[in-house]
């Protein structure tokens, strides 16, 4: 079966080197044609100007369905930007404080430190995920302290509330002090809960009325409406990806237990709203929000709010198999591209999603590119992901 392309570009920019579409189509085709992805969407922004824009490969393999410009994929991670927004949004509003204790809004969350202790936990802790907290996926086995909690990463299944999963998390020791440490965590899924108790409505809500309904983004949100439009997740497998099970376990690092995923939870109303991991949207919508954030927050968000977002505030600490690179307020933000092996320039915005995405902001270059895939995680985390950085800089191609 030919892989069907979609890639007319609407133009490219003279600032813009001219092969730059040329390259990326490459790249893409190369990943499919070597059965790494199964489809993807690529859009590339260059100072405001739309200079690649290709939907490639297929949505659904066994029925042959093409992958569409409009396809709603399951978010994952790429929905800690947009809930972190959200919150951001409520500072600029004067009803939520970056550096005061949650305790104030959310007094029945009140985790210890592994001594007993208790600790303070921030609004910026919890943006820049130094507050202490953990994910269940990385837990080494089936007893970890998440799991036994039986707390949820927001992909899974889950038929609680969020305030049962919140109570869940604070019932599990903190893994360092708050503002000692960095680690990837259920921090955003924590911040979700403060954004309903500040903003006074459910998390989807919030969401709506603080950045996705300004910015028009009218297929964002955190249940998915029109099944057809859904691509079917596809999981990095020999000779070619496999279609994801319903219930699936995905380890993401070698030596955890994974993540157990559930496609269908994107379609239940009543999942419980998980502001790490539980959003679908389009790659035009959430290209929405980074050319927001780039050209200094619009209606958004004031410019010093998203300087702030743009700051490392990991005391300059680099994260784990990330040298040169640090944490904002939602997304990592490069201190050293020479450390890093990176064309991108110092200050770059990056973060992905597990169902298969990525994407970057270069503020310097003007340069804000999506892409995402349905296929995990070498759209996430793959060679894919390098190779398009590459070829939006024109770096020579990586061996095949």
């Amino acid at each position: 079966m030919s892989l069907p392309t979609i890639a007319p570009p609407p133009g490219v920019s003279p600032a813009f080197p001219a092969p730059v579409s040329a390259r990326i189509d490459a790249v893409v085709r190369q990943a499919l044609e070597q059965r790494r992805l199964v489809g993807a969407v690529v859009l590339v922004s260059r100072d405001g100007e739309l200079v690649h824009r290709q939907a490639a490969g297929l949505a659904d393999r066994e029925s042959g369905q093409p992958m569409r410009m409009d396809a709603v994929f399951r978010l994952a991670s790429v929905s800690k930007p947009i809930v972190s927004v959200a919150a951001l949004a409520l500072v600029a509003q004067g009803r939520l404080e970056l550096d005061q204790g949650i305790d104030r809004w959310l007094p029945e969350f009140r985790p210890r430190l592994a001594d007993g202790r208790p600790a303070r936990i921030t609004a910026r802790q919890l943006l820049s995920h130094t507050a202490g907290l953990g994910y269940r996926f990385f837990e080494s086995g089936e007893d970890g302290p998440y799991a036994r909690a039986g707390v949820s990463d927001g992909m899974d299944d889950a038929t609680i509330s969020l305030a049962e999963n919140l109570r869940r998390i604070a019932s599990v020791p903190l893994l360092y002090e708050p503002g000692t440490a960095w680690g990837y965590s259920l921090a955003t899924d924590v911040l979700g809960a403060l954004i309903e108790r500040v903003h006074g409505t459910p998390l989807d809500t919030a969401v709506r009325q603080l950045v996705t309904g300004p910015l028009g983004m009218a297929d964002t949100g955190f249940v998915a409406h029109d099944v057809h439009r859904v691509p079917t997740p596809y999981v990095n497998d020999s000779p070619h990806p496999h279609r994801l099970r319903e219930g699936e376990t995905v380890p993401v690092l070698e030596g955890t237990v994974g993540i157990p995923y559930s496609p269908a939870r994107i379609f239940n109303a009543r999942a419980f709203p998980s502001g790490g991991a539980g959003m679908a949207g389009t790659a035009q919508d959430f290209l929405c929000l980074l050319e927001s954030l780039r050209q200094g927050g619009g209606a958004l968000l004031p410019s010093a709010l998203v300087e702030d977002m743009a700051l490392d505030q990991t005391g300059g600490l680099d994260l784990p198999d990330a040298p040169g690179t640090g944490f904002g307020l939602g997304f990592s933000v490069l201190r050293d591209p020479r450390r890093a092996g990176s064309p991108e320039a110092a200050g770059t915005w990056r973060w992905g999603g597990a169902y298969g995405h990525a994407w970057f902001v270069d503020r310097s270059q003007g340069l804000s590119v999506v892409a995402f895939t349905n296929t995990l995680y070498e759209g996430m985390s793959g060679r894919f992901v390098t190779d398009l950085r590459d070829a939006v800089y024109g770096v020579a191609p990586t061996a095949a």
